[in-house]
């Protein structure tokens, strides 16, 4: 009986994994012909909580264009420009076409730190310079105008309650705000989605977190068919997964304390993202 049940649980995770991949490739939507930018606030953010995003956003039969900005080199052990170079490694492996889609500011105002508090309006004032330039002189009597379409970032809660990650979901809806402050009447054109915080069980739940998720966001779905869509779910393959991995213990090699390989292993969202669509201020 012992080598049935042995038998039973990988066979039961590669189930559950199969079946998810099934439902969230049949049934939820892709985002096609998209200029993406993922906003994170330090080198590895990208990897450890957004990979799965990333890689299905990159697949060449989609025809996105993915962007990452980071807006801080994560220096706080004094591996700022290592962690840059790590950051464009890990961005080329999950799919990015170029080195230069990797952008990464260098901000005095914004230290990679768990006590700081990095202030909302700066972070939209470098996300209006970087994507809409011309927010401040765009007359009424037009619609607003930006270089990109979705901007991809934490929600509320940052997923690890990390202040820095709390804050870039801030800065970003105080973007949407800022871009839509004298066009009343307009579309946005600019669509936030964010990534949903869980429980820490749930976080820890890698692959078998899953059906739950699936099953949650089913009951979201009565946007998947309007534009945008929503919400958004993406769950990577076991290739996918892999790719993920590599992304930290190949790319972010400086990062490879003995924690992160608890949530290489472990860790839910080096498998699954479900995205939030944030509604327009």
């Amino acid at each position: 009986m012992q080598w049935v049940t042995a038998l039973a649980v990988p066979l039961t995770i590669g189930l559950c994994w199969f079946y998810t991949l099934l439902v969230q490739r049949s049934l939820f939507p892709k985002l096609r012909n998209k200029r993406i930018c993922l906003l994170i606030a330090h080198p590895d953010d990208e990897a450890m909580f957004f990979a799965p995003t990333v890689l299905a956003l990159t697949d060449p039969l989609l025809g996105n264009h993915v962007k990452i900005l980071c807006l801080s080199s994560g220096d706080a052990e004094g591996l700022g420009e290592t962690r840059k170079r790590e950051l464009v490694k890990s961005g080329r492996l999950l799919g990015l076409r170029n080195d230069d889609d990797v952008f990464v500011v260098e901000n005095k105002e914004l230290p990679d730190s768990m006590t700081a508090s990095w202030e909302p309006k700066l972070i939209s004032s470098l996300l209006a310079h970087a994507f809409a330039p011309k927010i401040n002189s765009a007359s009424a009597n037009q619609g607003p105008e930006a270089t990109i379409d979705i901007l991809i970032t934490f929600d509320k809660y940052g997923v690890s309650s990390h202040p820095n990650h709390i804050a870039l979901h801030h800065g970003a809806r105080h973007f949407l705000s800022s871009i839509m402050k004298f066009h009343p009447g307009y579309r946005c054109p600019v669509t936030l989605y964010t990534l949903r915080s869980t429980s820490l069980p749930r976080k820890y739940s890698s692959i078998l977190d899953a059906l739950f998720t699936v099953i949650q966001t089913l009951a979201r779905r009565g946007d998947l068919k309007k534009d945008p869509p929503a919400p958004l779910l993406f769950v990577s393959s076991p290739m996918g997964y892999t790719t993920a991995q590599s992304a930290m213990t190949k790319a972010h090699k400086s990062q490879m304390r003995w924690f992160r390989w608890g949530w290489i292993a472990l860790g839910r969202y080096m498998v699954i993202n479900d995205l939030r669509l944030e509604k327009a201020l």
